[in-house]
């Protein structure tokens, strides 16, 4: 393939990346992994002011590969509490840059934890 071709299939799929963000619904919140723990449960914090433990559902294990810093989407347990949940999605910089623009994530900036 020549550059140009390689260049607009980058474009389309950063394009195609925009188009299917994933919005929080019902009780999910965006949240920023700040720490892994170990056998798949992170510590997040939650753009709903709240520190959680997080784990990777099984169906997920082994294709959702999270670094501290990332931004995640986060459904919180219905028994254990609002102290736990699992983690759903993980946002990419693509995504990210768009719920910024879209003001989806500027009330974390505001936050003083964050």
């Amino acid at each position: 393939m020549n550059k140009k071709a390689e260049e607009l299939q980058k474009q389309q799929r950063i394009e195609q990346d925009i188009y299917r963000v994933k919005l929080p619904r019902g009780r999910q919140s965006i949240g920023i992994l700040d720490q892994r723990l170990g056998a798949s449960r992170m510590k997040v914090k939650c753009f709903d002011g709240k520190t959680r433990i997080c784990r990777i559902p099984g169906r997920l294990k082994r294709k959702l590969w999270l670094r501290e810093g990332d931004y995640i989407l986060v459904e919180p347990w219905e028994l254990g509490g609002d102290d736990k949940g699992d983690i759903v999605f993980k946002y990419r910089p693509a995504q990210i840059a768009w719920l910024k623009q879209k003001g989806h994530i500027k009330a974390i900036e505001t936050v003083s934890e964050f």
